[in-house]
């Protein structure tokens, strides 16, 4: 039988994962540069000129000549909301994350509202998106947020990029009958549902034609537009990082008041399975509380959550971080300190030493506390009874049972350590307190530089 032998080893496959994106932009030319004699073939046309800067243009007009009246504004705010929830429960959780599981009626549903949006059918917005995580700040994520703040808010909508998106899998999009059936009539669900049902619900509603079509329909579409990109711009530039800063998603309110709970990104891009982007009671996600209320009445089933203790851990690994930089910046005991023989420091010589130098023996430790003496709380005769001898009993209850602090500042005065015959500092209660927890990287304990 022939051996079979793994085409890659163990160190090659390591660095054929950690260069996979450049291997990908290697196989591909990059589009030519922009100039002034082809930008106009460089630009999008149709998702670009017109629908991000032509129609917010004549929107902008259209609204100065047209009165906005009380209930078209409350139905401006309600239709946002529902087209906004198309766009988050249904193209965002739903189908690029497959969080949860919908009936058909809900699919129906969020695929027919999410077309009051303008951001595109089902599996464009997917594929864009699931290319967004695979690929997160590189040349083959479409909204690559290293790219500056403009480019992942609108640059990647109006100019081509020089790198097509990365390749992802979105085949299981291929086979649902109802994101084909969304693409299929998609420009006339645009039609319906963008222009034609918000200006008829306001229309037969209050006699407000003209509003409803301009407010609920047209500014409606240009708002929502850019608090959807306020995901992909503010979300990665803007925030914080709980749960980790290897990449530039971050947790920010003002994104998650705008998109019904989408801006706290830098959960999302850590655990982007869950159904929720909010996981404490207080924050701001309506989107996972309908798909939660969905669930109850039987139109969403399969909610899914990542192990709350594989969360907590993501919190704390950055709450070490931060504790570590933090720490960095304290001065520590000094490290590398002599080693000095018991039997050596008892002989005469060096008894005489220690009476003229204000040597303590404490944990095995030899401490100076010259700059202490005149400070010490319980008095400065105190100390002296205690020079060129061990004073561990004393300093650990035998006299006073000393604070935290004290602990902290005597190790501070560290100036040897002593070799044999003495109990040195290796129990817990010898150690100061503030190194008892202390953070340490595991590059430091393989170098043992560690004190």
């Amino acid at each position: 039988m022939t051996e079979v032998k793994p085409a890659v080893g163990k160190a090659e496959g390591a660095e054929a994962t950690e260069n996979y994106v450049s291997l990908l932009l290697a196989q591909e030319k990059p589009r030519p540069p922009i100039t002034w004699s082809n930008w106009w073939t460089e630009v999008y046309w149709g998702q670009g000129i017109a629908l991000m800067i032509i129609m917010p243009l004549c929107t902008f007009v259209a609204a100065y000549y047209t009165p906005l009246c009380t209930n078209t504004t409350i139905w401006m705010m309600i239709y946002y909301f529902m087209s906004a929830m198309g766009i988050t429960a249904g193209y965002h959780r739903l189908w690029a994350h497959r969080s949860y599981n919908a009936t058909r009626a809900l699919q129906y549903a969020l695929a027919i509202i999410s077309a009051a949006a303008v951001q595109g059918p089902i599996v464009w917005w997917v594929r864009g998106h699931r290319a967004h995580h695979r690929y997160t700040d590189t040349d083959l994520d479409p909204y690559n947020a290293r790219r500056g703040f403009l480019w992942p808010h609108i640059g990647w909508l109006i100019v081509k990029p020089r790198r097509s998106p990365g390749k992802v899998d979105v085949s299981d999009l291929k086979r649902n009958d109802i994101v084909i059936w969304q693409l299929r009539h998609y420009p006339w669900l645009v039609l319906v549902m963008a222009i034609a049902f918000p200006t008829l619900i306001a229309g037969l509603g209050w006699g407000d034609w003209k509003g409803g079509c301009v407010y609920a329909g047209f500014l409606k579409i240009i708002i929502l537009q850019h608090t959807t990109s306020c995901v992909n711009s503010v979300a990665h530039w803007f925030g914080e990082t709980p749960f980790d800063d290897k990449h530039t998603p971050r947790d920010h309110l003002f994104t998650a008041l705008l998109t019904l709970g989408e801006g706290y990104h830098n959960f999302h891009h850590q655990f982007p399975m869950d159904y929720r982007n909010a996981i404490k009671w207080y924050q701001y996600d309506p989107t996972k509380w309908l798909i939660w209320l969905c669930s109850k009445v039987g139109l969403a089933s399969h909610l899914k959550t990542f192990p709350e203790n594989e969360i907590h851990k993501g919190s704390l690994s950055m709450e070490l971080k931060r504790l570590h930089k933090k720490q960095e910046g304290l001065i520590w005991p000094q490290g590398d300190l002599p080693v000095v023989n018991w039997a050596t420091c008892k002989s005469s010589h060096n008894q005489s030493q220690a009476k003229l130098r204000p040597l303590l023996y404490i944990a095995g430790f030899i401490h100076d506390l010259e700059s202490f003496m005149g400070e010490h709380p319980g008095g400065e005769l105190l100390l002296r009874n205690y020079i060129g001898k061990d004073a561990t009993a004393a300093f650990f209850g035998g006299v006073y049972n000393h604070s935290n602090a004290a602990h902290n500042l005597l190790a501070m005065k560290r100036v040897g350590i002593f070799h044999g015959d003495v109990p040195h500092g290796t129990k817990e209660s010898y150690i100061p307190p503030g190194q008892l927890l202390r953070v340490v990287r595991m590059k430091k304990i393989s170098n043992q530089d560690v004190y």
